[in-house]
């Protein structure tokens, strides 16, 4: 399989992220590109993606909070 190239929408935009598969262990793996570090993983495809959404919003949440303390 190819990497595959999708967006996915969290807290008002749109995110692009690669969809590659996990030839180790079966499955898929999602990382986020505009957010480094920013990955995850599910036994398919979908579940990969809804697991991807989850990271977003856990980054951003984060940065958020650290931006916070750092304007402080």
């Amino acid at each position: 399989m190819h990497d595959l190239k999708h967006k996915v929408f969290v807290k008002s935009n749109y995110y692009e992220v690669v969809l590659h598969s996990d030839m180790e262990d079966g499955g898929y793996w999602v990382e986020c590109p505009a957010l480094p570090s920013c990955v995850s993983q599910g036994d398919t495809e979908e579940e990969a993606l809804i697991m991807i959404k989850d990271a977003i919003e856990g980054h951003l949440e984060v940065a958020a909070k650290r931006h916070k303390k750092v304007a402080q």
